[in-house]
């Protein structure tokens, strides 16, 4: 058992909490606990959800977790630096690669440049010559029809003339007709409302939205990287709680048309989109700054 773990345990001990009241505070496994405790990190699924972990569990006991992490670093598995050398040797032989094609590029530039040149060129010409034959060809096309439009345009006109008034009239009154029953028809679409969802509260990693003009109340939780998720009502009843991975198990959609309220924990924000009625619910708080994220979502019925 390590350090870390001995602090977190007598906390623990000293609040009177078993390791099961604590997984039901911070919905963490159990066995993910018990390996904090530990030090065994092995089983957890990466060093980001160790460091993640260890922080609910901070919280949890009321412990400052950069004190945590500030004073136990050398047990705290690192989630991102590791990787840096390796990058950094990938990024001196991309430049090497990227002078050597610059180098070639901007010895065939000047070609390239004559040849786009005389192409516009060539392109206007053709473009000018085109539009002048055109329009002699319009010219001649119109003046040779002229005299039969002018001929059928008088039939017309005395075709119409010897029309009755009564069937004027007619057409009038059918054409009133199909009028209002066409402002009819759209006066419902005009007046359908939207459904409103918006942010009622936010403080730090929790807040609050309403939704308001809506039928039915579904959610869809899609993970585009690999992140924790709990959906529960205002009760607490659970409807999923688990891991949602892009690739393997990425979304879960949850009809509560019948609850008052969702409560929402996501664990890795920037890496979880959440849809209400398939509209994209916007985090009140930023994914980057905040990776874990408490939302609350209250229901208000269209008919009420």
């Amino acid at each position: 058992m390590t350090e870390l773990g001995n602090r977190l345990k007598e906390a623990r001990l000293a609040k009177n909490l078993s390791l099961d009241d604590l997984q039901s505070m911070t919905k963490i496994q159990k066995r993910y606990l018990i390996g904090i405790e530990e030090g065994n990190y092995s089983t957890m699924p990466g060093n980001f959800y160790v460091r993640a972990f260890i922080k609910q569990y901070a919280e949890a006991l009321e412990l400052n977790p950069d004190e945590i992490f500030e004073t136990y670093k050398s047990e705290i598995p690192a989630s991102y630096y590791e990787e840096l050398p390796q990058q950094l040797s990938r990024v001196k032989t991309h430049k090497s690669i990227s002078e050597g094609n610059s180098k070639v590029f901007f010895d065939v530039l000047p070609k390239i440049l004559i040849g786009v040149f005389v192409i516009g060129v060539a392109g206007i010409l053709y473009y000018f010559v085109a539009n002048h034959a055109g329009s002699d060809t319009n010219e001649s096309m119109n003046k040779k029809a002229d005299p039969v439009k002018l001929e059928n345009n008088i039939d017309k006109a005395k075709a119409n003339e010897t029309k009755p008034a009564e069937e004027k009239n007619q057409n009038q009154g059918k054409d009133d007709v199909n009028n209002s029953s066409n402002e009819e028809t759209t006066k419902p679409s005009e007046e359908e409302t939207k459904q409103e969802l918006s942010v009622v509260k936010s403080q730090g990693r929790k807040s609050t939205f309403e939704l308001k003009n809506a039928e039915k109340f579904v959610v869809k939780v899609v993970s585009t990287g690999e992140t924790w998720v709990s959906i529960r009502n205002g009760k607490g009843k659970s409807f999923y709680s688990g891991m949602l991975k892009k690739g393997s198990t990425e979304s879960q959609e949850i009809d509560l048309s019948s609850e008052e309220e969702a409560y929402i924990v996501v664990g890795r924000a920037y890496e979880t989109d959440i849809f209400v009625n398939d509209q994209k619910l916007n985090y009140a708080a930023d994914p980057s700054k905040k990776v874990r994220q408490d939302i609350t979502i209250q229901y208000v019925p269209k008919n009420e």
